[in-house]
């Protein structure tokens, strides 16, 4: 039977028609996929474009599927990004190739290591001072002097203490004493501290006059009458854990004085003076950590004019002396 042109042209767009609702849905998914990063291939796959193959917007795969030059370009597109990120990758490897090169010609080496390498080194320098290094301990058995909020503040000092010790160039090999297992400071050092049983820290229960001969004691204190004129590494440099907001004076010194034992105050008076302020506030007085700093600058630098600006806050109301020209 004859068809008019009218119905032959009508019955091609009725089989026509479903491809390209076909095609349209299949270019939509590739875009969605193209914005969400999808991976090439599987865009491909969605597109059911052969990447080697090469067609044209009317032309058609064996299979009957339809190309279009709209997913013909993204694909271009596409694999030129991919190619370029691939070259400047290559082109930052050889960089960093030949910096690495050139930093071993010079004899440095900037790069940075890893944590677990830098934690290493670090043990290892600590572990280095228990065996060379001077002792310094902290003497815990004053904590019954102590309220709740002055003992979190110790287990904050002792935090502040052992961070800065790992930091030391020349390091101390530290002591904690008369510290009691699951007591109120144990436990406020725990919570405060990550990791706290892992520190490099001989930790005892013991008094530190049990753990040391008496003759290697020097108890640092600020009340003490001869000022500390060097470090011995022979000698345990004991200071006394107490933070005291209600001022007992001369707690650790007279502790010191009873026991027989050799005493010793940071050289403040020598090397600084008393600073005009509004409150007219000077105190010797210095929290752990704050000692520390002070030993651990000197320690290394073997100034104490510069240990006591490191370690002595201006809040205590003193400044360095003018140097004798």
């Amino acid at each position: 039977m004859n068809m008019t042109c009218r119905e032959h042209y009508a019955l091609n767009e009725e089989n026509v028609q479903p491809d390209r609702e076909q095609l349209h849905d299949e270019t939509n998914n590739a875009n969605c996929m193209l914005e969400h990063g999808e991976p090439l291939l599987e865009i491909l796959t969605t597109l059911q474009i052969d990447s080697d193959g090469d067609c044209s917007s009317s032309s058609t795969k064996e299979n009957g599927i339809w190309c279009s030059k709209n997913v013909l370009r993204k694909k271009r597109h596409w694999e030129k990004i991919v190619a370029a990120k691939k070259s400047k990758r290559k082109l930052e490897k050889e960089k960093k190739k030949a910096k690495q090169a050139e930093n071993a010609n010079a004899g440095t080496n900037p790069q940075q290591h890893s944590k677990r390498f830098l934690k290493a080194i670090t043990k290892e320098r600590v572990l280095g001072a228990k065996d060379t290094g001077p002792r310094l301990c902290v003497d815990l058995s004053m904590t019954m002097h102590m309220s709740r909020k002055e003992i979190s503040r110790l287990a904050a000092q002792i935090r502040r203490l052992y961070g800065s010790n790992k930091k030391a160039a020349k390091p101390f090999w530290l002591y904690l004493t008369g510290f009691v297992e699951h007591s109120l400071l144990y436990d406020e050092c725990v919570r405060m501290n990550d990791g706290f049983i892992n520190y490099l820290i001989n930790k005892t229960e013991n008094c530190f006059l049990d753990v040391f001969p008496l003759e290697k004691i020097i108890y640092l204190t600020p009340d003490a009458d001869n000022a500390l004129k060097d470090i011995d590494p022979q000698k345990v440099y004991v200071l006394g854990g107490l933070v005291d907001e209600s001022i007992q004076k001369k707690l650790t010194y007279h502790k010191a004085r009873e026991n027989g034992l050799q005493t010793a105050r940071l050289p403040i008076p020598e090397y600084m003076v008393k600073n005009v302020n509004l409150k007219n506030f000077h105190s010797e007085i210095l929290a752990i950590n704050q000692v520390f700093d002070v030993l651990a600058t000197y320690l290394e630098t073997q100034s104490w004019p510069d240990a006591l600006k490191a370690g002595v806050p201006p809040g205590k109301g003193f400044l360095l002396r003018d140097p004798v020209k």
